[in-house]
């Protein structure tokens, strides 16, 4: 029977081949992934070596990270000189990327009363390597680079539950508490001073299709969320119109695709509240007994 279909399939095979099109070889695929997840790897250790889970020098893990992104970027197609002008980019960007996540460090300790330190929420809070993945993913996507910000981000979000697309926005001092579910869309941009919980979804509403039924790329689809937000567990903010004011609070299981003024409060079973929100600021530090990056 097998051998009465052998024209026909092969028929099929070749038109499948003819029309398989993307960045990388197949053969590759499988080293492109694990060399993505590698280089993420090797850059956060380089900025945390402590937390590395082994002695490492941070020249080391630089070199062995820039090593692979020109593999990476040999595997897209990219030429010797693009090569070296996107590995400046992020390598030239880390300095700031350690300082931003030092503040999403005391977000995280600032934001959750079992925090006990630096070293915890670096080890034990899914949070940080996704946030720290992003990060280094959205330098990438700023530099246009195809595929390997999205690899990255993924990588972050199979190991911790939490999906950034490496083009969103976000400010400083960001976290995350416990994390598992949360979605942040491609067109988002979060403020300063922003905390979220749990299964939160900042994503579109729908989207615009051209003539042929296909979705028209690069529109404004996700929600702009301003500083020292806070959204509470199962919360779903749609629609790139939707704005969500300074200090506003967003209860749990809300679902909002209107804007909000700023120091307002949204519950679930209750209209916005007349209220405006008073914050103290607090200065803190970690205690002297944790040891600090």
């Amino acid at each position: 029977m097998k051998y009465e279909y052998r024209e026909l399939i092969q028929g099929i095979a070749d038109a499948l081949r003819d029309a398989d099109e993307g960045h990388i070889d197949a053969n590759d695929f499988s080293t492109f992934k694990s060399s993505a997840e590698r280089m993420t790897d090797r850059l956060i250790d380089a900025m945390f070596p402590r937390h590395a889970g082994k002695a490492i020098m941070r020249e080391q893990a630089l070199f062995e990270a820039a090593g692979l992104l020109h593999a990476l970027l040999s595997m897209l197609s990219c030429d010797a000189k693009r090569a070296d002008a996107v590995t400046r980019a992020l390598f030239d960007a880390l300095p700031d990327v350690y300082r931003v996540l030092k503040t999403d460090l005391m977000a995280a300790y600032m934001g959750d009363p079992a925090a006990k330190g630096a070293d915890e929420i670096i080890l034990c809070y899914p949070a940080f390597p996704a946030i720290a993945t992003y990060r280094l993913a959205h330098i990438l996507y700023l530099e246009s680079v195809p595929l390997l910000p999205r690899v990255m981000t993924e990588y972050a979000h199979r190991k911790t539950g939490i999906d950034i697309h490496p083009g969103a926005t976000i400010g400083e001092s960001f976290f995350i508490d416990h994390g598992t579910g949360v979605v942040i869309g491609e067109t988002t941009t979060i403020g300063s001073g922003v905390k979220i919980y749990q299964h939160v979804t900042l994503g579109a509403k729908s989207f615009d299709t051209d003539s042929d039924g296909m979705p028209v790329k690069g529109l404004k689809r996700h929600p702009d969320i301003g500083d020292r937000v806070v959204i509470y567990a199962g919360a779903t903010i749609l629609g790139g119109e939707t704005r969500i004011g300074n200090d506003c609070v967003i209860g749990g299981s809300v679902w909002l695709t209107h804007s909000v003024e700023a120091g307002k409060m949204v519950l679930a079973r209750a209209a916005v509240t007349d209220s405006t929100l008073k914050r103290d600021i607090m200065q803190a530090s970690f205690p002297e007994d944790s040891a600090m990056l």
